[in-house]
Formats: C-alpha cells, sequence, structure tokens
C-alpha cells in the first residue's frame, strides 16, 4: 500500500515538473517570437515615437590647437578661450511657486540678488544702466525665458570676476549663469613674421589644413582631437548633456617651438619696411637671418605690396620665388675655379680685352676700370669688388668650355638645383642647366654671373652660410621641438645637407674677397658696421610675363624700354668669427628706373645689422666700450585698455594650464619663462608685485 502511495507521488511530481517545462518552453517561444516580431518587423507610429523617443543630438567638443612659440618661449600664436556670458532668469521660479508657504519671501530674496546683480552687470557689460539690466532680467523671467544674453568676448580672467557676482557665484541651477566657451586664435605680434608663422580657420576640422606657413605644415600636431558628447531635450526645451550616452574627451594640440627670434624678427621687418614703404616701384621683397653653426633661421620677413598699394605679408619670396640672382652667383663660379686648382689667389690678373668676350654684352666695369688706372689687366679681386660679369664670364669659359658639365655638377652638388625639404610647404625648385648638355660658350659665361639660372633667396642663403661655415652646409630649419604642457615630445635640430662644399681655405679666401666687397666695393653701404660684414651685391633683369606684356614676354624689356630687377645683398657678420648670415632680395615693378643690390637691400641690412648688434648680448659689452653703434629710437609698445588696468601688477596664474598662464602674463605686458610640465604650482615674483612692461615671471609647473 506504501508502494503504491510512493509511486503516485512520483507520477504527479513527474507531470508537473512536465507542464511547468512545457509552460516555459512555451512561454520562451512567444518571448523569442516577440523579441524577432518587434526587433525585425514591426514599425512603431511615428508620431508616438517622436513624442516617446527623447532628442538626442551629438556635440562635438573642440580640441584647443597647440601654441607656436619663438625660440625663447614668447608666443607666436596660441589658442585661448573665449567667453559668452548669458542667464537663465527662470530658475527657482516654479520651485518657489510649488511652495505656497514660503514662495514670496523665497521669490524676494531672489529678486534682491537680482537687484544686485544687475548692479555689477554695467561694469562689465557698458551698453546698459544698471536699471535697464534689472527690469530687463525681471521681465524674462516672468515671461518665463530661459536665455537672456550679456555680452561675448568675454576673456579668462574676466569670467572668474563675473563670477564672483551675485547670483552667478551660487550653482547654475540657483544663480541662472550660462557660460558658453568658444575657441579663438590670437596672434600676440599681430602681422609680425605672418606668411611664416601662418593662418588657420577655427570653423570646422576640415578647414584647419590651410597648408600655410607653420600653422598648415605642422596642422597635424597643432590641432589634436576633437571630443564629443551628446544632449538630451529636457523639461522646458533646455538641453542638457546626455550622460547614458559615449563621451570623449577633446585632446590639446602640442606646441611648436620655433627658431625665430621676436627681436630679430621685428628689427628686419621694420628695416626691410623703411626702404621699401614708400617707394611704389617696389612690388615687395623678403629678408631672413639665419644663424650660421646650426642653420636657425632667426628671422624671416616676406613684405609685398598689395592692391591698395598697402605692405602685407601675403606671399612667401624666400622659399617661393626664384629668379635669376645675378651677381650673387659669381661666389659659386669663384668658389669652383678655386677648388679646381685654377685659381689660388685673388691676387692674380687677367687681361681685360676691353670688356669684350665673345657674343657677351661690354661690362662698361672693366672700360671704366681701363680709363682710371691705365691697366689692361685685373686682378680678381678687384672684379669681385666692381662686380665684373666680363672678370667671371671671362675665367668660366677660359677653364670649363671644353667641360661645362664640370662646372655644372658643382652647383649641384652646393645644392643649388634642388628644392630641399624645409618645415614649410612651397619651397620653388630651382632651375639649372642639365649637366649631362654641354653649355654654349655663351650660355655658360651668363650662368657663370647668375644668369641662365633660377634660385630661391634660401638657396643664395644657405650658400653664403656654407662659406661662413668654412665650408660645411647647413639645411636651414624653423622649428626646434615639439611639446606638450611644457615636455619635450619632438626634438629637431640642425642637420647638414653637405658636410663640405669647399675646403676652409677656400672659404677662408672667399670671406677675405667679400670683406673687400663691402670695404671698397659695390657693398660700401655696410661698410662702417659695428661689425665687419662680409658680403655680395646682386642686381639681375626679370624676364617679363604674359602679365606684363603678352608681346615681349620671356624679354628683359618691353617696347617703352621697361624693366624689372631683382636687387640682392648676401653675406654674414661678424665676418672674423660669423654669428649670423643674413639676405635681403627686393623685386621692382615694370619701370624705367634701375635698381640695385648695393641700394635698397644693402640699406636695409645695414639696419637690420646695427639692430641685432646693439640688442644681441654677445656684442653688446663690446659695442658699448667702442661707442661705435647709432643711437635708435626706442619703439613704443601699443598695449589694450585691459592692459592699463593691470596697473603694473603681476597676475596670480597659480593652478592654471601653461595656456591659460602665458596668456595672462602676455596680457598684462610681461614675459614667461617656464619649466616643468602640467600646472602652475609656483611663480616668481609672486602676484600682486609691482613690475614694468617686458619683465620676466619664471613658473614652476608640476
Amino acid at each position: 500500500m506504501a508502494e503504491k502511495n510512493t509511486e503516485k507521488r512520483r507520477d504527479r511530481v513527474g507531470r508537473t515538473l512536465y507542464w511547468t517545462y512545457l509552460l516555459f518552453l512555451v512561454a520562451s517561444v512567444m518571448l523569442t517570437g516577440a523579441i524577432l516580431y518587434y526587433q525585425l518587423i514591426f514599425e512603431p507610429n511615428p508620431v508616438i515615437a517622436q513624442e516617446l523617443t527623447p532628442s538626442v543630438t551629438k556635440r562635438t567638443l573642440p580640441a584647443r590647437r597647440g601654441t607656436i612659440k619663438a625660440c625663447d618661449g614668447r608666443v607666436l600664436a596660441m589658442t585661448f578661450p573665449n567667453y559668452t556670458v548669458a542667464m537663465d532668469c527662470s530658475v527657482r521660479r516654479s520651485e518657489f511657486e510649488s511652495s505656497k508657504d514660503s514662495s514670496v519671501v523665497w521669490e524676494q530674496r531672489w529678486r534682491a540678488k537680482a537687484r544686485a546683480l544687475a548692479d555689477e552687470l554695467p561694469r562689465f557689460f557698458p551698453q546698459k544702466t544698471a536699471d535697464e539690466y534689472y527690469d530687463q532680467i525681471i521681465a524674462d523671467r516672468e515671461a518665463g525665458r530661459m536665455y537672456r544674453k550679456f555680452g561675448s568676448g568675454i576673456d579668462y580672467l574676466t569670467l572668474q570676476e563675473i563670477k564672483k557676482l551675485p547670483l552667478f557665484n551660487e550653482a547654475s541651477y540657483k544663480g541662472g549663469l550660462i557660460v558658453e566657451q568658444q575657441n579663438i586664435r590670437e596672434y600676440p605680434y599681430g602681422t609680425l613674421a605672418r606668411r611664416t608663422v601662418g593662418f588657420v580657420r577655427m570653423n570646422s576640422e576640415a578647414s584647419t589644413n590651410t597648408n600655410i606657413g607653420l600653422e598648415g605644415k605642422f596642422d597635424h600636431i597643432l590641432r589634436g582631437k576633437d571630443g564629443y558628447d551628446f544632449l538630451r531635450r529636457a523639461d522646458g526645451g533646455r538641453r542638457v548633456t546626455d550622460n547614458d550616452s559615449t563621451y570623449r574627451k577633446p585632446e590639446e594640440g602640442m606646441d611648436v617651438v620655433s627658431t625665430l627670434n621676436v627681436d630679430f624678427q621685428d628689427l628686419a621687418d621694420k628695416a626691410l619696411r623703411r626702404q621699401i614703404d614708400t617707394n611704389y616701384l617696389v612690388e615687395g621683397g623678403c629678408a631672413i637671418v639665419m644663424d650660421v653653426k646650426t642653420g636657425a633661421i632667426r628671422a624671416m620677413v616676406n613684405l609685398k605690396r598689395n592692391n591698395d598699394g598697402q605692405i602685407e605679408e601675403s606671399y612667401n619670396y624666400a622659399i617661393g620665388r626664384k629668379g635669376e640672382p645675378g651677381s650673387v652667383f659669381k661666389l659659386t663660379t669663384l668658389m669652383t675655379l678655386m677648388e679646381d686648382g685654377y685659381v689660388k689667389s685673388l691676387e692674380e690678373t687677367i687681361p681685360t680685352h676691353h670688356g669684350l668676350l665673345g657674343q657677351l654684352p661690354q661690362d662698361s666695369y672693366i672700360t671704366n676700370h681701363e680709363r682710371q688706372t691705365g691697366l689692361d689687366e685685373i686682378t680678381i679681386r678687384r672684379g669681385l669688388e666692381i662686380s665684373s660679369n666680363y672678370v667671371f664670364a671671362y675665367l668660366a669659359t677660359q677653364h670649363y668650355k671644353d667641360d661645362t658639365r664640370r662646372m655644372i655638377d658643382k652647383l649641384y652638388t652646393y645644392k643649388l638645383g634642388e628644392a630641399f625639404n624645409f618645415d614649410l610647404d612651397g619651397m620653388a625648385t630651382p632651375d639649372l642647366p642639365k649637366p649631362e648638355k654641354a653649355l654654349s660658350f655663351t650660355d655658360l659665361g651668363t650662368t657663370a654671373y647668375g644668369y641662365s639660372v633660377a634660385v630661391t633667396p634660401m638657396h643664395i642663403l644657405t650658400f653664403y652660410n656654407a662659406i661662413a661655415n668654412h665650408g660645411k652646409m647647413m639645411k636651414p630649419y624653423l622649428v626646434e621641438q615639439i611639446e606638450r604642457n611644457g615636455k619635450t615630445e619632438i626634438k629637431y635640430g640642425p642637420s647638414v645637407l653637405n658636410e663640405s662644399i669647399c675646403s676652409r681655405a677656400t672659404a677662408d679666401t672667399l670671406t677675405r674677397g667679400l670683406i673687400a666687397v663691402v670695404q671698397d666695393g659695390t657693398g660700401s653701404r655696410l661698410k662702417g658696421a659695428p661689425c665687419t660684414v662680409a658680403g655680395k651685391t646682386g642686381t639681375a633683369r626679370i624676364l617679363l610675363s604674359e602679365t606684363d606684356s603678352k608681346e615681349y614676354a620671356n624679354k628683359y624689356t618691353d617696347g617703352y624700354g621697361r624693366k624689372k630687377h631683382q636687387g640682392t645683398f648676401v653675406g654674414f657678420f661678424p665676418a672674423e668669427e660669423p654669428k649670423y648670415s643674413i639676405i635681403c632680395t627686393i623685386y621692382s615693378v615694370l619701370s624705367g628706373a634701375n635698381f640695385y643690390g648695393g641700394t635698397i637691400p644693402a640699406l636695409a641690412v645695414r639696419e637690420i645689422v646695427d639692430g641685432i648688434c646693439a640688442t644681441d648680448p654677445a656684442w653688446r659689452e663690446e659695442l658699448r666700450g667702442n661707442g661705435s653703434v647709432p643711437l635708435m629710437a626706442a619703439g613704443e609698445l601699443e598695449i589694450d585698455k585691459a592692459d592699463e588696468d593691470n596697473d603694473g601688477r603681476v597676475p596670480d596664474v597659480t593652478g592654471m594650464g601653461l595656456k591659460d598662464a602665458i596668456y595672462a602674463i602676455e596680457r598684462a605686458g610681461l614675459v614667461c619663462r617656464y619649466s616643468g610640465a602640467g600646472h602652475v604650482s609656483s611663480q616668481s615674483p609672486r602676484s600682486g608685485s609691482v613690475a614694468k612692461m617686458g619683465d620676466i615671471v619664471r613658473l614652476t609647473l608640476k
């Protein structure tokens, strides 16, 4: 009997489990079917779906663009936050109304704070009076308006002061403060070195790649990576951050430290402007200062006259314009002759032949020499001093007429036939004769004195810099390193184009010849400079284009005898121990006037040399003792009204990031120096200290 009862219980349990299993199986099949249906087949009513689905939009969080700095850390281009200040005037109103017992009291307290806020607003936004601001806030509050803009273009320091005002010093949901941030690109030195520093548009990621100057060349480093988040629509139509969505923090761009010296750049800019500003027969020009030992570019000015006659940095002559250089090219011929052993001394003489050589134009400098001296021979040194085309054409045709390839091959070893890699886009490729093709007697002669070839001013300067560097040719460069928060990430530096384009003996002899050009020849405007300058002048006519004259394109003069010129002075100083090499090239418009490298370019170089000698510490003590530097008028530093409000005191930048700290310090007219990485942990002098314009503030970052 007991066994039958046990058996019946087992059957009942089994049936129960079976039906339970079957029930769950059916439910799971139905649930799976429902999921598949809603996922793959079901389409909700679009009207209902729109009402029930919260609106979510993706918002780009722009990365702050990196800074471009001069060699001493001064900022040439930076991005800083710029703010718009607004207010939600409806905050807490519904909360106060729902609290029946104390709604009037809370509202009165809020309005009292609004009154105090309105009294302070004209100090920052003077467009309206305090009463007008208060009436506006109350009217917006009663109308339930959630956005009232007070002003834009607010800097970081001013924003911190605004946040201390009544209501605005409370949480945004209590006080209603709305702050919108935009990133603004600022160039503290205005148009100085603008073509070299470059341009950037901040509107969108696609438009930042301008390929102009350092901004374009290093855009991928400066740009950083944008972040993003998502916004959803909240009650009242406001959009708030959707914390359930993904978020990516923006990654700031890295900083580019250039080789430019702001003081040298300013000297070169002013000197070149002074020479060409009122001379409307000058189209434009460039000036470059290079460090002899390293090839670092310390200044690069490019000035061009626009259609309105104004001078601006709108075209990079230094690397982008190639042309027949004229007599500055003669030193390549002389170097080749000396290296091949055809010329052993500058005192060697050649016959004058009245300046006549084959079909080449007669050289009037030789006929003048014959008339003045009564001699029918001339030394190579004197030919260099007076820049005689005949002397160098004679030497080249005498020694290379049967082997023109030898001479042209040498020009390529001097890197005058290639667009070497440079830190800016737009380097023009020079035009040199092909070595495999023999030159005619005439072409060989014209090549020897700087025609039948086309090179950029940067190529000419690089060649002369190698002479100053005893034959070692350095590659010009503009960028020293890449930094992130003050820490070096990528280190650049000097590199060599050719270990030796000539022997030291040849370089020393050429230097003596260039000193003679300044002391007794066409470069006399540099004679009497604060230090000895070695240099060469060069003048060349420019081939006319179809824009100048369709009928006379590819000729040197038009039907009225008008022509265009390229004038150059290039050299280095001090000649005994060269530290800087320098070039200035100017380009004229089509006219009947003549332009020479020994005039406008030489005058500009003289002013730059005088200025560098007066400011560079390497010469300051010596020059003070000699008293040979002419007095220079001191310029005035233009400052904003906001800078005047600083009252000559050091701002407090403790805790700020590097970019904000630099902006605050330089905005106060001071110079920033820093060490370390991270945020400012200490500063010297301390905040509030009295400082005069140009004083240095040193920061420690951790």
